[in-house]
């Protein structure tokens, strides 16, 4: 996924420029505000699907002014205001400007990276419905219909199982913590010690993996999960 940082704080913006690029992200960095909005309607003329982590005060426009100015142009790239201003009038005042999540420093980088997860996903809805398929090796995942089937053959999924499986299907072979899991598919306030992810991966890998010569779902022991052919095509 392409991700642009705005931010001017050089130890923040190197700091989460070298995390997003080792988890295999496109990242632009800009320093002022009219630069960020300039590469905000770049990445939108191309058409990429895109993430901005936006710093609220940033020089030449603040973040606020970006997020606005981007909404009145009727971009919509999904915006997480990264902000030390954590007071409850803040968060309402970036989120009624337009800015879809907001995120207080300091931060925990596993948290950063489950919120782009959800805003991405968010994104990809926008698409166009011919582009709304999951593949990986036979198994499906239609995200218009929210259909699953493998070989074929169709598989009953809750929507908590259906939730899950886009995660893990979005990124075949990436290594999804249980923590990443958790937030993206439970919400971010699931009590961190619970075994729900444990018990519907086992729910997952039953209806999808059972019988079948070449298990799609995969255990990585005390790092977690991650969803790819292994044996190739």
């Amino acid at each position: 996924m392409n991700i642009l940082i705005v931010e001017d704080d050089p130890r923040i913006a190197d700091f989460l420029d070298r995390g997003l690029r080792a988890e295999g992200h496109r990242v632009q960095l800009a320093r002022t505000g009219p630069e960020g909005v300039e590469l905000a309607r770049e990445l939108h003329r191309q058409g990429s699907t895109a993430v901005m982590l936006l710093d609220v005060m940033l020089p030449g426009m603040n973040g606020l002014e970006v997020c606005q100015t981007l909404r009145a142009a009727r971009v919509p790239l999904p915006i997480l205001m990264l902000t030390a201003l954590g007071s409850l009038e803040d968060r309402v005042a970036g989120l009624r400007l337009g800015a879809d999540d907001y995120l207080v420093k300091p931060f925990e980088f596993e948290e950063l990276l489950a919120r782009i997860e959800a805003l991405g996903r968010r994104g990809r809805l926008q698409e166009p419905a011919a582009s709304q398929r999951l593949r990986v090796a036979d198994l499906e995942l239609d995200l218009e219909a929210m259909r699953a089937t493998r070989a074929g053959e169709p598989i009953t999924l809750t929507a908590r199982e259906l939730a899950l499986l886009e995660l893990l299907m979005s990124a075949p072979g990436r290594l999804f913590s249980r923590e990443r899991i958790l937030a993206n598919v439970w919400g971010l306030n699931e009590d961190p010690l619970t075994n729900v992810v444990d018990v519907y991966i086992r729910r997952l890998r039953s209806k999808i993996d059972e019988g079948r010569s070449r298990p799609l779902i995969h255990t990585v022991r005390g790092l977690g999960y991650r969803l790819e052919d292994a044996g190739g095509a």
